[in-house]
């Protein structure tokens, strides 16, 4: 078993620390000069904790677990270096980052080829639902980074002649905790089997699962973690708060299914934003209108906003059922949360208006369904206009037959 060298930040480092790591720029991290201008360019004004953790030591040539929180800025912390050290000794095939999903494999690739724009990087996605012949043409041309979920990486290994990943120098494991969790051990298993021992390997995660452990021990050599948080923490920067609502004034999603079953409603207004994985940069505000059963849940899905730095705000829908829940998560995250400032006068007469809206709505519809009917009946069944017949001749598959005795 590989020793691992802890390197955690404090949880209340002297104010000289503190104030040193703020004023730390990129290339103070050892990161090249062409690099440091494409960080500007994407507007990095300075680096995040993880990346003032773990980049210094990633140039050094070390092995790095980052345990970071969401939104943290974790794939700088393992871009920059492989690019850093890409410049010093161009190869193609370089990089192999390993993640669970594709939207998570489409974003790290758009940020290799950000940072990497003026230095001519080419990058592959190679995941499922996606054509393979494309991605085969795509491997074919060697870039020098392949960014793949493990199933279908192991598709193009096994069956995409003349590619293969023998001359790798670094391997990325982006949210691995997650890559776990989906049953991926049996691939990853067989990556690490057809990849060089001779590299240097990331693992990321936000959670240090056993299956995580297990992996470290299989993958790394000697790694020093980088973690810049309690494990389960959300950022400084997200205001977050509750609001308590009695639950008939809440409809419930299954209830809002019923009203269409039931023909009581019919257009309907939906977003989803996955809890973790995607990088949606400027939400300023998470509403969760259902508390999360699993308390991490909640981390998660409030650091959609708040990423990289920024600020933001999150509001939790409470009702009297859901007390127990929200006192799970105050206990989790270690603090009280404040309820959210409303005007319960100016709530209610919102309430109201939109009772009368959807009354509104209802009386129109009607009416418009009443017309329909009125313009049908008008028409008849036996309209014989040019129109009418020439619907008639396509339902019956062409021309009409002449009647007989013509």
């Amino acid at each position: 078993m590989a020793a691992s060298t802890e390197h955690d930040s404090p949880a209340e480092a002297p104010q000289s620390v503190v104030e040193e790591e703020e004023s730390k720029t990129f290339k103070d991290l050892g990161v090249t000069d062409v690099l440091c201008e494409a960080c500007d360019q994407l507007g990095w004004a300075k680096p995040t904790k993880i990346q003032i953790e773990a980049i210094p030591l990633a140039i050094q040539g070390r092995d790095i677990i980052g345990l970071a929180e969401t939104g943290s800025g974790k794939t700088g912390a393992f871009a920059l270096p492989i690019l850093n050290a890409l410049l010093e000794t161009p190869q193609r095939l370089f990089a192999l980052v390993l993640t669970p999903t594709r939207e998570l494999a489409f974003q790290i690739s758009e940020q290799f080829e950000a940072l990497g724009s003026s230095i001519g990087v080419q990058s592959a996605v190679i995941v499922g639902g996606i054509d393979s012949m494309s991605q085969s043409l795509a491997l074919a041309k060697k870039p020098h980074i392949v960014i793949a979920t493990p199933g279908r990486l192991i598709d193009h290994l096994e069956n995409t002649k003349g590619f293969n990943l023998r001359a790798l120098k670094y391997l990325v494991m982006d949210e691995a905790d997650r890559i776990l969790n989906m049953d991926f051990e049996t691939e990853v298993d067989k990556i690490l089997k057809v990849i060089p021992r001779d590299r240097k390997t990331f693992l990321f995660s936000a959670t240090m699962t056993k299956k995580v452990q297990k992996l470290q021990r299989a993958a790394l050599k000697n790694p020093v973690k980088c973690a810049v948080s309690s494990k389960y923490q959300t950022v400084e920067k997200l205001q977050q708060y509750y609001l308590f609502i009695p639950s008939k004034f809440k409809t419930k999603r299954l209830g809002s299914l019923n009203k269409f079953k039931a023909k009581a409603r019919s257009i309907l207004l939906a977003t989803d934003v996955a809890s973790r994985g995607l990088d949606i940069p400027h939400v300023d505000v998470v509403v969760n209108f259902d508390i999360p059963t699993h308390s991490k849940d909640y981390i998660h899905r409030v650091g959609r906003t708040a990423r990289a730095g920024r600020s933001g705000k999150s509001i939790t829908f409470v009702t009297q059922y859901d007390v127990e829940l929200f006192q799970r998560i105050e206990h989790l995250i270690g603090k009280k949360l404040p309820v959210f400032p409303t005007q319960d006068e100016e709530v209610m007469m919102l309430t109201e208006r939109v009772t009368e809206a959807q009354r509104f709505a209802r009386m129109e519809l009607r009416e418009h369904g009443e017309k329909k009917k009125r313009s049908r009946e008008d028409a008849g069944d036996n309209d014989d206009t040019e129109g009418a017949i020439g619907v008639r001749n396509k339902v019956a598959g062409g021309k009409m037959k002449k009647r007989k005795g013509r």
